[in-house]
């Protein structure tokens, strides 16, 4: 198991040695970089910046980007979007990242991992799955593995769920990215989300290629807010999680994110605190 993180870099153009190299320096040894326009990316300049990673030792962790909706029911935009995955595949080959982060989008026009009722319906998951058959064909052919994500607000929202999505596409190049705080959707599961650590990894572990690392906390209010907060500083159970994670994936790519970059160094003492407990090794 690895240890990655999104942050510390500047945007993809700008990224030289020297900016590798501090990321190195901090304590990962690979990064997560995100394309903003993959469909317009330049692969000479993609190379440059592989470049400069290898020169600082520095692995690409995972390739992300944006892209329109997976499951949009505008054909000509879900046809953008599928376009745009398999772009961002290419970008991952020349990168040599172990996975393409894959998200599956919400019917919601504010965002991609915002509630719509509809993102739950049959017709929904037809078109993922439509679509993924569609992005995982170009993966393959480049070599490279497609990492889908889930959410309890997306079209992929329970472990089974995800493991439905899998089945149905039935491609080698199409594995699964675990972010366990993205299925807690209850009170309970926060309090305790054993119960969701065990499901997510008994149904996903082996198809597993990336994990996303974060914490959450329940906030003081009336109605129901989830909140990420640092690693160390929730209710997620990783002294649960990862020797279970180095038993069925030892090669995943644990990737800290969603933190601005003054406390990633809190997060990776966090997670490295709950290795160490359990006796799990995280190469850094």
């Amino acid at each position: 198991m690895k240890l990655g993180v999104v942050g510390l870099l500047p945007p993809w153009e700008q990224i030289d040695e020297e900016a590798a190299r501090r990321v190195r320096a901090a304590g990962f040894c690979g990064v997560s970089i995100f394309f903003q326009r993959p469909l317009e990316t330049d692969l000479v300049a993609v190379r440059k910046l592989k470049s400069a990673l290898d020169a600082a030792g520095l692995e690409v962790a995972q390739a992300n980007g944006w892209y329109e909706v997976l499951v949009h029911p505008d054909e000509s935009l879900r046809a953008e979007g599928i376009r745009g995955v398999q772009a961002l595949c290419r970008i991952g080959r020349v990168l040599d990242a172990p996975s393409v982060y894959v998200r599956p989008g919400s019917l919601n026009p504010r965002g991609a991992w915002y509630p719509h009722a509809a993102n739950h319906t049959a017709e929904t998951f037809d078109r993922l799955v439509d679509s993924l058959k569609k992005a995982s064909r170009a993966a393959q052919e480049e070599g490279e593995v497609l990492g889908l994500e889930g959410h309890v607000l997306s079209p992929l929202d329970s472990p089974r769920r995800v493991r439905d999505v899998l089945d149905a596409v039935g491609s080698p190049a199409l594995k699964f990215n675990i972010d366990p705080v993205n299925f807690l959707g209850t009170v309970r599961d926060v309090h305790d989300p054993r119960p969701v650590l065990a499901e997510l990894v008994d149904l996903l572990g082996k198809d597993t290629i990336a994990a996303h690392l974060k914490d959450c906390a329940l906030r003081d209010a009336l109605v129901i807010h989830v909140d990420e907060v640092v690693i160390g500083e929730g209710t997620l159970d990783y002294d649960f999680l990862m020797p279970r994670l180095e038993q069925v994936c030892p090669d995943v790519y644990c990737i800290i994110e969603h933190l601005p970059d003054e406390k990633i160094p809190q997060a990776r003492v966090g997670i490295l605190r709950s290795a160490n407990r359990v006796g799990v090794r995280l190469q850094m």
